[in-house]
């Protein structure tokens, strides 16, 4: 593992070759840390910890991190006459929501990444320089998944009563004025048994909501309906989520409810702050920038959001790293004014968010990447040694403006908290 305290820049070689096409590619990572990422069966799968940069206290962007990548892909022999979407030299990375996080940022190089997209599937391995020369990289062996197994959840720090308690204090903020919008979360804590095959939980939201970005990076897993930041030579897109409604029990109730959320002034309002804070982290770094003019609906197995894709063209040699500060966190996330709103959230959370609320994503070489906003996740952290369990804490938040009502907000948090409890189960 490679601290930030190394100055040396390590040469990296990364040979990636075209496989036969498969459609899985979940197994070919590791069941007790798993390194994951798809959407729409477009996936990276990978093993290994060739190198991995850790860091407390920075964002994403910061040179400590973007830089660092930077210098990496300079110095590294890539050899890619594949030329996709996730080959060549990769890293995965997951970064804190707060920077007075005590949780690490990181951004890990595996040794073997398998992927597949656009029905075209590889295998791309990685070393430094100095390793002996070995054969073309070949597609390894399936890891064979463990048996099923559950979590036991319960109430975190933030109770259901000291939830709604939380919202009605930053109603008051909000009329007070020192924020327009905050988005307060809770959390469950509970513990999932030692040694589990934590892939079997990636498979269970890969089944159950495969139009999300379903990520597995340092113990973190969830499936994101929401995308922090694309970039793919030189076209920047996002997809803004912000105002919410749990689905309806039948077609006629669905309906109802997707046209109550299009028609509710509250949702609106939450999701205007969230798409114009999205403009203007990104109209500096674009020589274009396009949002659609009204937002859409984007159904979900258990909620209805609404949405607004914004696009992009990219006015200087920025990299997906680079965009990730200048756009977290969102309004969809923290609120407006970020600063104030961060301020509320630190006041009114009674735990630290961690990765939760955070970029989670890869990034190339080139400095293209996808990026998504760590949502209906779940953190598993190690378990201590000769424990019989390890732990495990879910989160889930709701914008909060001024006409909010507490018990509405709790019950938003309990539909967003169903596709990992589910998933769990």
């Amino acid at each position: 593992m490679l601290e930030p305290a190394d100055d040396a820049v390590p040469r990296l070689r990364v040979i990636t070759r075209e496989i036969p096409p498969m459609d899985d590619v979940l197994a070919y990572t590791t069941p007790y840390d798993p390194l994951f990422w798809s959407r729409r069966g477009e996936s990276l799968s990978a093993f290994g910890d060739l190198l991995t940069l850790r860091y407390t206290g920075t964002q994403p962007g910061d040179a400590t991190i973007s830089e660092r990548w930077r210098a990496i892909a300079a110095a590294a022999d890539v050899d890619d006459p594949v030329g996709l979407p996730g080959t060549g030299l990769v890293g995965f990375g997951s970064f804190v929501f707060d920077p007075r996080s005590a949780r690490e940022n990181v951004l890990r190089v595996p040794g073997m990444i398998v992927g597949r997209h656009s029905g075209r599937a590889w295998v791309t391995r990685l070393a430094f320089d100095d390793t002996p020369d070995e054969p073309e990289p070949e597609l390894p062996p399936r890891s064979p998944f463990g048996p099923h197994w559950s979590a036991t959840l319960g109430p975190g720090l933030q109770t259901a009563e000291k939830y709604q308690d939380a919202v009605r204090q930053a109603i008051e903020a909000i009329g007070s004025r020192e924020v327009a919008k905050v988005v307060l979360a809770r959390d469950i804590t509970g513990t999932v048994p030692s040694g589990s095959d934590l892939r079997r939980l990636v498979r269970s939201l890969l089944e159950g909501y495969p139009d999300c970005w379903v990520f597995a990076v340092d113990g973190l897993i969830g499936a994101s309906p929401e995308t922090l930041v694309t970039v793919s030579d030189g076209t920047v897109t996002a997809r803004v989520l912000a105002g919410t409604v749990a689905r309806g029990g039948d077609a006629d109730a669905d309906v109802a409810a997707s046209i109550a959320l299009t028609e509710s002034s509250k949702d609106q309002d939450e999701h205007r702050f969230a798409v114009q804070s999205v403009l203007n982290a990104l109209g500096p770094h674009t020589s274009s920038l396009a949002a659609e003019a009204q937002p859409f609906t984007l159904k979900l197995p258990n909620v209805w959001h609404l949405a607004t894709d914004v696009e992009g063209v990219l006015s200087e040699d920025a990299s997906s790293l680079d965009l990730l500060s200048v756009l977290h966190p969102t309004a969809a996330v923290a609120g407006t004014p970020t600063t104030a709103a961060m301020e509320v959230i630190r006041r009114l959370e009674p735990f630290d968010r961690g990765r939760y609320a955070g970029a989670v994503g890869w990034t190339s070489g080139s400095g293209d990447g996808e990026w998504a906003i760590a949502l209906r996740c779940a953190q598993i952290d190690r378990a201590a040694p000769s424990s019989p369990t390890a732990p495990i804490t879910a989160y889930a938040g709701a914008g909060i403006v001024a006409d909010s009502v507490p018990e509405s907000e709790l019950l938003e948090t309990r539909v967003k908290f169903r596709p990992i409890v589910e998933a769990l189960a």
